[in-house]
């Protein structure tokens, strides 16, 4: 896939011609007056709606085809605070539990649309912390009980809450230039779109928890450039329920992104195919957990991945790559992973430490972890490059605190139906990568510093065929590489 002909193809496809009609949105209309605003609009063959400077208090709103809604700078949708102003989204039938796991509803929501748009220098709230609390007084008071509330985490489910938008099946979308803020769940979701472009778009969404910044389900044909993203979950995360489908032919380019979780992120919900993903020039800072997570636990295959000139600061990882079998006898596949020109810097303390909701810690005592690279015995990751890749950990481990040697790396636990997380090994022996059931990966110029001493050794493998290391080195040697 070239970089240049997908963009200039698929903007091509998406850049809606201004030919419709033109209707103006005020300030005193209710909902359903901008709802019959933007069917007009669809019946007349496609046309925008135009929403000028002031606020407008909102409940659901579908997007037809053919329609655009622009939003002016100075304007700002805000959406409403009771639950009953949100319906549920039909997304079709899907494999996994999908009518458990995340929302099927949303503020603003499209349904097997065509030549869709959400333009301008305007803004839409979800106003999600209030909208949550009033979901969860409403179940605590059994008005409107939710089946699947966390009674652990004492919140709502994803189910129950809305998020800013819920697009499905449809064709030719284009989300540009506006800022979205505050949505009760996921910010900005995509389900089995194709043709999707995302550009210039300042995303804040750290309002309440399982916040994501935007979310691809089974998507084809994607494109997410120039977009600032600061959640409280994943900043930027591929999903698959669908076992005959998957995330296609997908270019993420120039993004920033903060996140109490993972920057950008494949799964866990891994069901399809990934196929044909790019990444180009992301910035993380501030980051719980990976810069990059691609995961592969439900069957999917994960192949033809290029991710480049990669830069997180104050992150948990810098990378993690897992091959997983927690559904059944489905055997996935993760391969022909390129990640080059990765420069990454790695704290001792917690690096999201100033969000105000934070993502849930281990329940055990560790030194930091190094970046894994793991498959499970009989199904190896296979034909991975890392190139140009420059970590930095802060050392200072401590025997006092956990302490596997290398000849009881055997004991590491393969976790094999377990939520993949870059923690979920516990203690590592290793300070800097940890390779395991490997078929193929070549390490070139990767440079691996320590900021302070560390008893541990720089790489861990096991189970790994055809190793290379070229042009490598580490620049602080452990005291202690091994017992």
């Amino acid at each position: 896939m070239k970089r240049m002909s997908l963009i200039c193809t698929i903007y091509f496809i998406m850049t809606l011609a201004a030919l419709g009609q033109d209707f103006r949105a005020m300030p005193d209309m209710d909902t359903g007056t901008l709802q019959a605003l933007i069917d007009k609009a669809s019946n007349c063959g496609g046309g925008r709606v135009t929403f000028g400077r002031g606020n407008y208090l909102i409940g659901q709103l579908e997007l037809k085809s053919g329609v655009e809604l622009h939003l002016e700078e100075g304007s700002i949708l805000l959406g409403s605070t009771s639950p009953y102003d949100y319906s549920l989204v039909e997304v079709g039938q899907t494999a996994g539990d999908r009518l458990k796991d995340n929302s099927h509803r949303g503020l603003i929501i499209a349904k097997n649309a065509k030549g869709i748009a959400i333009t301008g220098k305007g803004t839409i709230d979800g106003q999600g912390l209030a909208l949550a609390l009033t979901i969860d007084s409403l179940h605590h008071t059994g008005e409107l009980k939710d089946p699947n509330y966390n009674e652990r985490r004492h919140r709502p489910s994803e189910l129950a809450r809305p998020t800013l938008l819920n697009i499905v099946g449809c064709d030719d979308v284009r989300i540009e230039g506006v800022r979205l803020r505050n949505s009760a769940g996921w910010g900005l979701s995509f389900n089995r779109c194709n043709g999707l472009v995302l550009r210039h778009l300042d995303i804040y969404n750290r309002a309440y928890w399982n916040n994501d910044g935007i979310d691809l389900t089974d998507c084809h044909n994607v494109i997410i450039v120039d977009c600032h993203v600061n959640s409280a979950d994943d900043g930027i995360c591929l999903k698959s329920y669908d076992t005959e489908s998957g995330n296609e032919d997908i270019f993420i380019s120039d993004c920033e992104i903060r996140s109490s979780a993972s920057a950008v992120k494949f799964g866990s919900a891994s069901y399809g195919a990934f196929r044909r993903i790019q990444i180009h020039g992301i910035r993380v800072f501030d980051t719980f957990r990976s810069a990059l997570a691609i995961e592969s636990v439900d069957g999917a295959t994960i192949e033809d991945v290029v991710a480049d000139s990669i830069t997180a600061v104050n992150t948990g990882n810098a990378l993690f790559i897992r091959l997983g079998q927690r559904t059944g006898n489905r055997k996935g596949a993760v391969r022909r992973i390129r990640i080059t020109n990765l420069t990454a810097q790695i704290p001792f303390g917690r690096p999201d430490i100033d969000y105000d909701l934070r993502g849930p810690e281990v329940d055990y005592f560790h030194n930091i972890h190094p970046a894994p690279i793991c498959g499970i015995p009989g199904n190896c990751i296979e034909d991975v490059l890392l190139e140009n890749v420059h970590i930095t950990y802060p050392g200072r481990a401590s025997k006092g605190m956990a302490y596997i040697p290398l000849w009881r790396k055997g004991d590491v636990p393969e976790q094999i139906e377990k939520y993949p997380e870059f923690s979920m090994f516990g203690e590592l022996p290793s300070w800097g990568l940890y390779l395991r059931h490997i078929r193929g990966i070549t390490l070139r110029n990767v440079q691996l510093s320590l900021e302070a001493e560390d008893f541990r050794p720089v790489i861990v493998e096991e189970d790994v065929e055809g190793l290379t290391i070229e042009g490598s080195e580490i620049n602080y040697e452990p005291t202690l590489k091994s017992d």
